[in-house]
């Protein structure tokens, strides 16, 4: 195995092979204890659980630099391939001093957070992965739960209870996708209410600012009322106007979980303004610390131990983080860090 030695950044790159495995070891920035984490803007929520991991880390040692912008899908590609961080670029949702540049000299990102599903996706060469070879040099470190619910709701002046009155009674309805997932065109092809059909109709279907004003129904995906660009519109559209939140088909359910690899869960009341019963829907979970196949077993062990032993600084986060024994070794069919594993074992967290 040969390692390519960079020196302006002082690490080995680890590169994939046919069989999607490390091919180069990696990386000094480890062995000097100042690895490169792959996070996002410090509102989202993986720049939120970079500097979370960040801070877990110093008590042992070591110095977390943060990637700021090594975000959206490129998430895991940026890992995999151990990338250097991608050219800074304004982000229109998020100011500047939220969304930071850089470090100067930012060497190739060692290991990274991404939501669990873009973690499985990746590794298979599914969803929006279905054009990239599988990325089978991923490695899970730690899965954080952090909810997010399918949400549907309607201004409660438009009298709409049930979406199926939508196409029923012909009505020009201006549906606004609100925040990220939530299966939208799944829900709405349910109803038979396709954009052609609804723009027939004199409706329209959009995420801008005018539609986030001007609105009948929001279909989408919402987490803790929090500012995180994910998921803050829905924070600002309940507090602003009266909405009824509806409550989708079981039929419906069942055939969002399975499409969008998502578990049935309950809306909490007061998750949102509005919410006033427990509302059947469908959940993900997972804010997911993640690495190579290539990462020492003793820096991967000493990351898991971290985040095990500095649970509290999950508490004081934006977001509805939480540490759950039970899970926190689970990433499906995306394998545990040997590393990880050896510690998981140790605290008899799993078998």
């Amino acid at each position: 195995m040969t390692a390519v030695l960079l020196s302006a950044a002082g690490l080995a790159g680890a590169q994939s092979g046919a069989n999607g495995k490390s091919t180069v070891r990696v990386s000094s920035s480890i062995q000097e204890k100042k690895p490169v984490f792959g996070g996002a803007c410090r509102l989202c929520p993986w720049g939120a659980m970079a500097e979370v991991v960040q801070a877990a880390m110093r008590p042992y040692g070591y110095d977390v630099q943060i990637c700021h912008n090594c975000n959206a899908a490129d998430s895991t590609r940026i890992v995999s391939e151990a990338r250097t961080p991608p050219p800074y670029r304004p982000d229109p949702a998020v100011p500047e001093v939220l969304a930071p540049r850089n470090a100067l000299g930012l060497g190739r990102v060692d290991f990274g957070a991404t939501a669990i599903q873009f973690l499985r996706q990746a590794y298979r060469g599914t969803g929006v992965y279905a054009r990239d070879k599988p990325m089978t040099n991923l490695r899970l470190i730690a899965n954080i739960q952090d909810p997010s619910y399918t949400l549907v709701a309607a201004k409660a002046e438009t009298g709409i209870t049930d979406l199926a009155q939508i196409k029923s009674k012909k009505w020009p309805v201006r549906i606004l996708s609100a925040g990220i997932g939530g299966g939208a065109a799944t829900i709405l092809a349910y109803f038979g209410l396709t954009p052609q059909a609804i723009e027939e109709a004199g409706g329209r279907i959009g995420n801008s600012p005018e539609d986030a004003e001007k609105f009948d129904v929001a279909i989408g995906g919402g987490g803790p009322m929090t500012t995180a660009p994910e998921w803050r519109i829905w924070t600002q559209i309940s507090q602003k106007f009266d909405l009824r939140f509806i409550e989708l088909p079981d039929e419906l359910l069942a055939k969002l979980a399975k499409e969008g690899e998502q578990d049935r869960g309950i809306i909490p009341v007061g998750l949102y303004r509005g919410i006033d019963r427990p509302i059947p829907t469908v959940v993900r979970t997972g804010t997911v610390i993640y690495g190579r196949d290539d990462m020492p077993d003793d820096f991967a062990y000493a990351v898991a131990k971290a985040m095990d032993e500095q649970q509290a600084l999950l508490q004081w986060s934006h977001m509805d983080f939480s540490y759950n024994i039970h899970t926190v070794w689970n990433g499906y069919e995306v394998p545990l860090h040997p590393g990880a594993a050896r510690y998981y074992k140790e605290k008899g967290y799993m078998k």
